[in-house]
């Protein structure tokens, strides 16, 4: 088998590809991260996980890259990670009564081959309806600053959710385990 790497800095991601007990290294991307004109929330996050693992394998030419990308959906509009308590707020105002589709792509890089499978997982959460004073306390009580819609789907944010809607919920936290398992047994990595 050929040495995994995860193309991330995010112990999320980490902490997911941890579940599958395989040996991995990890290494941060250096890409710019900018949408581009015209470009749809799906297209943005395939074209980023697989730049983000072209990046690494320029460094790791005989393993196997796994990047992934997510962005966070309200209507039209992307949800960043909100980096501060405001922001946060307004997401969750935003979001309250709602629904935010997380678009979470995968690439595996096969960087002694250069072929790679590139595929988008998506999952809906359905908000309750959220009071400013349940927002306040859930940013005080979580600081989910880093995170794409304003909440820890693996913490207390679930208490926010009405329902969601998906196929694999490792999704929502930023790694489609699912998907990738499919993806590794295709590279002909034996799991478990």
């Amino acid at each position: 088998m050929l040495p995994l790497v995860l193309a991330s800095s995010s112990p999320y991601r980490r902490e997911l590809l941890e579940r599958l007990r395989l040996p991995f290294t990890w290494g941060a991307p250096d890409i710019d991260e900018r949408r581009q004109p015209h470009e749809s929330a799906e297209q943005l996050v395939r074209r980023l996980a697989l730049e983000k693992a072209r990046a690494i394998a320029s460094k790791n030419p005989n393993h196997l890259i796994i990047g992934s990308d997510q962005v966070a959906v309200l209507g039209e509009q992307i949800l960043g990670k909100p980096h501060d308590f405001e922001r946060a707020r307004d997401q969750l105002q935003r979001a309250s009564g709602a629904s935010v589709s997380f678009l979470t792509s995968l690439v595996l890089l096969n960087s002694a081959t250069g072929q790679h499978q590139v595929d988008c997982v998506p999952f809906t959460v359905h908000f309750r309806e959220l009071d400013a004073a349940r927002i306040s306390r859930y940013l005080e009580a979580e600081q989910p600053y880093d995170c794409a819609g304003s909440f820890k789907a693996e913490g207390l944010g679930v208490s926010l959710f009405r329902s969601t809607d998906g196929t694999d919920a490792t999704s929502l936290v930023g790694l489609p385990l699912i998907r990738l398992v499919d993806m590794l047994l295709a590279e002909g990595v034996q799991i478990p």
